[in-house]
């Protein structure tokens, strides 16, 4: 019994990291490929290089925090930490799958906190509600900082940029930046996001927490390579037309962002993070050039995520235990 529960904790794990890379491939490149700096194909090619990167060498920050900032589940019994990780697994999995059918850009992070939290009371736990508040507060000025550094980076940007560069250079130039940038984000993305998919198997102590960082970043890469192209379509597009320099300014904006939550170890979304630079440089050219309709589909689904997985993780894992003598 327990060689099965670490089996199916392996598996969930292994599928939160591919929903991970399906739903947030979009937030490194999604900008470049809407912008056609960069075609889909080439765009998923440096997600996979850069988002392992990332992953590898900076997620254990975030890692910890997940495993054991939360919910202390290396400190429960053996066997009730195992259903703890493989419940919250399945339950951040499953939204972040529906979320992904529907094309819409969630968060991966808010997803598996929520749900480790919900476990974590379902079972009685010491749910750390203090640093659940502190990652709450992160959560809100994600989007904000990264909307306030796009809307800065693009005014920046746009008054400067053709005047230093001469003109037959600006298209080159413009297109390296984009790519350059897009693989900042990249990594950022894989430096704050594997820890969604491998935070509660380090906690558990299925993994250590190298190894688990390394599982979590190929299940990613196979997200990428198998359903990432649907979300990218949704960032690079559907919210508002992205000029190449307003790519540029976007996706500098979201991998700074992010990249400051990760080395405190705060599991942030690059989802929020990208969109809301989407949104601060296209309020430089003003609000009627944003898809307003599509901007609120996005925050109701922000809004439910923790809630919703947290809900299914406290009902999954009270109707295991009723069935199950720990």
């Amino acid at each position: 019994m327990y060689l099965l529960l670490i089996s199916l904790v392996l598996l969930m794990a292994a599928a939160v990291g591919w929903s991970i890379g399906a739903n947030d491939a979009a937030n490194s490149l999604g900008t470049a490929v809407g912008s056609r700096v960069v075609t889909l194909k080439q765009a998923i090619i440096l997600i996979v290089i850069f988002g392992f990167l990332g992953a590898y060498l900076q997620g254990a920050y975030v890692t910890k925090t997940i495993g054991k900032g939360i919910v202390p589940i290396n400190q429960l019994d053996k066997t009730l930490s195992l259903y703890l990780a493989l419940v919250a697994t399945f339950a951040a999995c499953a939204w972040v799958v529906l979320a992904t059918y529907w094309k819409m850009p969630i968060s991966t992070s808010h997803s598996i906190v929520g749900a480790v939290a919900g476990a974590g009371m379902a079972i009685h736990a010491p749910v750390k509600f203090k640093i659940l508040g502190d990652i709450f507060i992160c959560w809100i000025f994600t989007p904000v900082g990264a909307a306030i550094l796009g809307y800065i980076f693009y005014l920046i940007f746009k008054n400067i940029f053709y005047r230093i560069i001469p003109r037959k250079y600006v298209r080159v130039t413009l297109a390296m930046l984009i790519i350059i940038s897009g693989c900042y984000v990249a990594y950022s993305w894989g430096a704050n996001d594997v820890a969604n998919a491998t935070g509660v198997i380090a906690g558990a102590g299925v993994l250590s927490a190298n190894v688990s960082v390394i599982f979590g970043g190929l299940a990613i890469v196979l997200g990428i390579m198998t359903w990432g192209y649907k979300v990218i379509e949704t960032i690079g597009s559907e919210i508002t037309h992205l000029l190449p320099l307003m790519a540029f300014s976007a996706q500098l904006a979201s991998a700074i962002n992010v990249h400051i939550y990760t080395v405190f170890g705060i599991p942030v979304s690059t989802s929020h993070s990208i969109v809301g630079a989407i949104f601060g440089v296209g309020l430089v050219r003003g609000v009627r050039v944003l898809n307003l309709r599509i901007m609120r589909e996005i925050i109701i689904c922000w809004l439910a995520t923790p809630f919703v997985s947290g809900i299914i993780s406290f009902l999954v894992l009270k109707g295991i235990l009723t069935f199950v003598k720990i």
